[in-house]
C-alpha cells in the first residue's frame, strides 16, 4: 500500500486494515507499505525517516516493511492514484487488484478478493 503519514485516512484506515490482514491472513499474505510524498508535501529524508520510524515502531507497532518513496516516482510509475493506494498480487505475482481509498468498499473489495486467492493455500 502507497501511504502518507499526512494522510489521515491512511494513518486511521489504510494502515490499520493492512497491517489486520497480515494477522488475519498469516503466511499466506505478504504486506509492505510504501511511504510516498506523491500528492503530499516534498520532504527531505531526515524530515520523514525519525517520525515515520516513530509511527511504524511506536503507534502501528508494524512488523511488516516500509519502504520509503521521497521523490514519489515510484508511486507516478505504478499509477497512484492518491493514497492510500493499495495493490494486490497473486502467488505467481500478476496483479490482481489496484484499489484508492481506504473507504469500507474498497476494504471489503480487498477481503474478498484476498479470501478468494488464498482459499485452499497451505
Amino acid at each position: 500500500m502507497f501511504f502518507n503519514l499526512e494522510c489521515p485516512g491512511c494513518v486511521s484506515r489504510g494502515v490499520p486494515f493492512l497491517k489486520r490482514l497480515g494477522a488475519v491472513h498469516g503466511d499466506k499474505v505478504r504486506t509492505l507499505l510504501v511511504h510516498t510524498s506523491y500528492g503530499h508535501r516534498l520532504l527531505e529524508r531526515d524530515e520523514v525517516v525519525p517520525t515515520l520510524v516513530r509511527f511504524a515502531n511506536d503507534y502501528a507497532r508494524l512488523i511488516m516493511p516500509v519502504a520509503l518513496d521521497l521523490s514519489g516516482d515510484l508511486a507516478r510509475a505504478w499509477g497512484v492514484e492518491g493514497t492510500p493506494h493499495t495493490y494486490v498480487f497473486d502467488a505467481s505475482g500478476d496483479l490482481q487488484r489496484s484499489l484508492f481509498g481506504s473507504q469500507d468498499n474498497a476494504r471489503t473489495r480487498i477481503e474478498y478478493l484476498l479470501e478468494e486467492l488464498t482459499s485452499g493455500v497451505a
